[in-house]
């Protein structure tokens, strides 16, 4: 049930602060359901030039006027203030409205004050995955301070629009934190993402009243996704291999091609996400690690067969996981190692599995683009085109087709043609 509260800002004169030269400081008072918190304006008037009726200066007396327009700007603040508490859904009282006005409701005053609340509340709701890639961005924000401002902590402030465009021109010149890993353009805009959302957490908190990134654009470059063709596939299925280690990596990699799993949703795969489809088959039935969307996947048959051969695996001891996979760093090691034995000379991640599911094995086969991205457990067309791109042998399949209908059309309008003959006029 909504409540409705009064509301009300009164000036007044404190008696007994008198002064000794008979000036008495004036307090605003503010009224929430008639419980009253009081804040000093810093200013002073005798009483004989306050006026009971407007709760201001006399206007015909000497420096009324800015003494009236500063109580004014302290209601307008104050009027703001409570708007604020309104909007942000929280309880309203004259003490919050008071300590809003003061700034001591502000619980992030600084870089460490955020980056602390998100350590210990927004951390809790992110994937190790997605975390990791915030502890890179908080080594990232240290270093760039320790360097442009000599220190390790930055008030709330002095992040600003300027402090912005450095930040992201200290990461396209600084030296990276893995030697291995450049940051290149996309690299940087996801480190300025990631801090325009550590912004947005003391936007909540009334940190800042305008987000320094308004005015900010960010510019990503369009990619095309490393994918397996169906011959590498092929390729890397059937080629020998020296160990069980390389073996089992091997087949996470391609389950994952014919299934468009990602590395933690095959990881996490267990005996239960496998169930009975429409069609009486068998389904992959999980919700997506990244956006829990929820994903339902028809197994194909190479995807069974790696399947079928990992069938003892799962137990109590193990949480009834169907693979025995390690951790994603050294799957991609390894992976590696497979495309260097198989002569791939493509830069190989587990993710190149999904990229792979997405184009060699659905969208060259002409399955609609529409049906990939619900197989994908995409929120948004656009996502899935980014991975399910057209190739040129796309192309030409659709271009074959599409010559076969034309010659097929020419025929028929040469039939149609010939067997229209004019009839001869006679003479009467």
């Amino acid at each position: 049930m909504k409540t409705t509260k009064s509301f009300s800002v009164n000036f007044w004169l404190k008696k007994r602060s008198i002064k000794s030269n008979g000036q008495i400081p004036i307090y605003a008072r503010i009224l929430v359901n008639g419980i009253g918190a009081d804040i000093s304006v810093q200013r002073t008037t005798l009483e004989s030039n306050w006026c009971y009726q407007s709760f201001r200066v006399k206007p015909r007396l000497k420096d009324a006027k800015s003494i009236n327009d500063f109580l004014d700007g302290i209601y307008t603040d104050l009027l703001e203030c409570h708007k604020q508490l309104c909007s942000e859904g929280v309880p309203i009282s004259s003490q919050r409205i008071k300590k809003r006005y003061l700034g001591k409701d502000k619980v992030m005053e600084t870089l460490d004050d955020i980056l602390e609340y998100h350590r210990t509340v927004e951390s809790k709701k992110l994937t190790p995955g997605t975390l990791k890639n915030y502890t890179a961005t908080e080594k990232y924000l240290k270093r760039f301070i320790k360097q442009k401002y000599g220190g390790s902590d930055i008030q709330l402030p002095f992040i600003d629009y300027l402090f912005v465009i450095k930040f992201e021109d200290f990461l396209r010149t600084c030296k990276p934190l893995r030697a291995s890993q450049s940051l290149n353009n996309n690299g940087v805009m996801k480190h300025m993402e990631r801090l325009k959302k550590l912004i947005n957490i003391a936007m909540k908190f009334g940190g800042y009243k305008c987000s320094p990134f308004s005015f900010y654009a960010f510019k990503y470059e369009d990619y095309d996704s490393v994918f397996l063709e169906s011959w590498e596939l092929e390729r890397l299925k059937s080629v020998s291999l020296p160990s069980v280690l390389l073996k089992q990596i091997r087949d996470f990699f391609v389950f994952s091609c014919y299934t468009g799993l990602s590395y933690v949703e095959v990881k996490q795969l267990r005996n239960n996400d496998i169930v009975e489809g429409i069609d009486g088959a068998l389904w992959i039935n999980v919700k997506r690690q990244k956006t829990k969307t929820p994903v339902r996947v028809p197994l194909l048959p190479q995807a069974l067969e790696i399947l079928y051969r990992y069938s003892c695996y799962g137990n109590q001891n193990n949480g009834f996981r169907l693979f025995p996979i390690i951790s994603n760093q050294k799957v991609n090691d390894n992976i590696k190692i497979l495309a260097k034995i198989a002569g791939i000379s493509k830069h190989l991640t587990f993710h190149v599995a999904r990229h792979t599911f997405a184009t060699t094995i659905t969208l060259l086969n002409d399955v609609p683009l529409e049906t990939v991205s619900k197989l994908l457990g995409h929120t948004k067309l656009s996502t899935t085109q980014k991975y399910a791109r057209v190739v040129e042998k796309k192309i030409s399949k659709d271009m074959g087709r599409l010559k076969q209908v034309l010659i097929e059309n020419e025929k028929k309008n040469k039939i149609k043609k010939s067997s229209f003959e004019p009839v001869p006029l006679r003479i009467v």
